[in-house]
């Protein structure tokens, strides 16, 4: 059996993308989670304002997602999440055992 852990990761999609582009993104990347590891929560945090000017932006979409998934899959994760167009910035942690 792979040895697994816990991991979230936070994307921020472009608001350029409009409502229905945002939604893509966001289950793009969820089939993506689901289809190489377990998916456990999604927390869409919506439209916030940003810290400072990303690509002249000013606001993005937050989207929350944790999972459990071998220690291959966050490299692959992030990858994926620099080649498509409307994720602004992204990050992954693993997360501490309790």
């Amino acid at each position: 059996m792979a040895v697994t852990a816990n991991y979230e990761t936070v994307m921020i999609v472009s608001m350029k993308k409009g409502e229905e582009g945002i939604q893509a993104i966001v289950e793009k990347f969820k089939n993506l989670i689901e289809k190489r590891a377990t998916l456990k929560n999604v927390d869409e945090w919506g439209k916030r304002k940003l810290a400072y000017l990303i690509n002249k932006e000013s606001e993005g979409y937050y989207v929350l997602f944790e999972f459990e998934s071998t220690a291959e899959f966050p490299a692959e994760l992030d990858r994926v999440y620099r080649i498509t167009e409307g994720v602004i910035r992204s990050m992954i942690i693993k997360k501490e055992e309790d």
